[in-house]
């Protein structure tokens, strides 16, 4: 445990993302001092430590160990060069993407980073294809040369103006061709990146220390010397940790219940702040196609029928979430309200009807999966209030079934949830990027979805526009065949809400545009 001197004066500043930005100060940017290492807490774990493995909030870790070729310093929405010194289509098609990486580029272990490892790195997530893994994001992808030690030339088989904001997600990180298998994932627990700090060391689960990497050659603008993670298994058990000292921020599974104090009365006598911003994080239910009932069109439509939306976010998530009636989420061009327009407000007549219709008069039985460990405390009270709605409508019989993360994605992966829930922040901030994940026969979810029409058409059309707001016609479409279907199920779409000390600075800039934490942009007030 770590304490320090702090001003007398204990209040709570509790400010929009975007009012700081535009410099309410409370929040001032600092500089790096020999303070030992700012802790982060978190309820979110990584799943692995290898690039090629992850689709997941593993993300968050590699973002700030490893280095892709392009990224997004503060303020900016679209992707920026980090290890490139510049990209460009160089094609009115957008289908050659030729990038120059900075000069003098070196892994945290002295090796160099040059074009062939950076055809490296990106070739072996597409050889090695780890069920539910990354490779679905290069589809577009043909092939990857390096003409010369600086140069990398993307060839894609199709139009794809989303191809920067792929390169620009964790991961493509870049990895060292000796320590990573160019067929294999790497399996002895080490790291060797080129981002912004090296791992110094990693308890799975428990913490892992991050330490400035000083061969580091980008962007970013370390405004400290190291960074602590601390992973807690709930909410309450971070907050308390907060209130303690043991960390200095949070960020990553709060409770609803513990955002609601900290905006009352209890935060006032502390030295907590709390930094809320508008998220694009949403959560859903995946219907598995293979299950004898889930399978069932008709299932699935009087699940959307009964599902209560406004219930789950006012009694388990005390509204600190919004109601959510498509994949896109609101603030993005195409969203839409798809499942409301449709199906209206909770009805139990309308989804007998619909199950009747089709000769099923008996109660269905139906068994929903949730993971234990990664979204927050509320998931098992989500699902609890899901189990409540269907009773009630007394036309399902529901059992609910849990996993910690690291089994329950094995789970899903294998098809052994009829129905299961997951939750989804963005690769990047595109309506591409709430529908192209879900569907194809390889997908973030593991569950092949061969939506032809909008994998073969609309997703293809949509990508041939470099200006993303002429594709609304595209998602609208694309979003009503998920309303059709009912293979997907959105339920909510998240805020963001950091708490931190009062003595730390930056949490307002932290933020990628896909909430994805830059760490080095955290630092503690040097004066008060």
């Amino acid at each position: 445990m770590f304490k320090r001197n702090r001003c007398l004066r204990r209040v709570a500043a509790i400010a929009s993302i975007s009012s700081l930005v535009t410099g309410c100060g409370v929040l001032s940017s600092g500089t790096p001092e020999d303070e030992g290492p700012i802790v982060i807490g978190t309820t979110s774990s990584p799943s692995t430590l290898d690039p090629a493995a992850s689709w997941d909030s593993s993300w968050e870790l590699f973002r700030n160990i490893y280095q892709t070729l392009l990224s997004y310093p503060v303020g900016a929405s679209t992707p920026q060069p980090d290890a490139a010194k510049s990209c460009e289509f160089s094609d009115s098609s957008n289908q050659v993407f030729r990038c120059e990486l900075r000069e003098g580029l070196k892994f945290s272990d002295g090796g160099t980073l040059d074009a062939k490892a950076v055809k490296h790195s990106i070739d072996r997530v597409r050889e090695i294809k780890v069920n539910g893994g990354p490779a679905g994001l290069l589809g577009s992808l043909e092939r990857v040369q390096a003409p010369s030690e600086r140069e990398v030339v993307f060839y894609l088989n199709k139009p794809d103006a989303t191809f920067p904001f792929v390169l620009a997600t964790p991961a493509m990180s870049i990895v060292d061709p000796d320590t990573y298998p160019a067929d294999a994932l790497r399996e002895d627990g080490g790291v060797v990146g080129s981002g912004p700090y090296t791992l110094r060391s990693y308890e799975e689960g428990k913490e892992a220390e991050l330490v400035r990497n000083d061969r580091y050659k980008g962007y970013a603008e370390r405004r400290n010397n190291a960074v602590t993670i601390r992973y807690f298994q709930d909410s309450g058990t971070m907050v308390k940790a907060l209130r303690d000292e043991q960390v200095d921020l949070t960020y990553r599974g709060l409770a609803a219940g513990d955002v609601v104090d900290l905006q009352g009365k209890t935060s006032k006598e502390e030295e907590i702040q709390l930094v809320e911003g508008t998220g694009t994080d949403i959560n859903y239910l995946v219907f598995n196609p293979k299950d004898p009932w889930a399978g069932k069109k008709a299932v699935r439509r009087a699940v959307a029928q009964i599902v209560d939306r406004a219930a789950i976010a006012h009694k388990v998530y005390k509204d600190t979430v919004d109601p959510l009636y498509s994949m896109v989420p609101k603030g993005l061009t195409g969203h839409t309200t798809g499942f409301f327009d449709d199906y209206g407000d909770p009805s139990v007549d309308k989804a007998r009807q619909i199950l009747t219709s089709e000769g099923i008069t008996e109660p269905v039985p139906l068994t929903l999966w949730y993971t234990t460990d990664r979204y927050g405390s509320e998931t098992a009270l989500e699902f609890k209030e899901l189990e409540r709605q269907l009773e009630a409508s007394g036309l399902f019989d529901v059992t609910l079934k849990s996993r910690p993360w690291k089994t329950y994605v094995e789970g899903y992966q294998k098809g052994e949830y009829p129905v299961f829930g997951r939750g989804w922040f963005p690769d990047f901030p595109d309506a591409d990027n709430f529908i192209a994940p879900f569907v194809g026969k390889q997908n973030a979810l593991g569950t092949p979805y061969e939506a032809t029409k909008i994998t073969n058409d609309l997703l293809p059309s949509s990508r041939r526009e470099s200006d993303r707001g002429n594709v609304v016609k595209q998602f609208e479409e694309a979003q009503q065949i998920l309303v059709d279907d009912v293979r997907l199920l959105p339920l909510w779409q998240g805020r963001q809400y950091v708490a931190a000390s009062r003595d730390i600075s930056g949490a307002e800039r932290a933020l990628d545009p896909s909430t994805i934490m830059m760490m080095w942009e955290l630092s503690r007030k040097t004066s008060w």
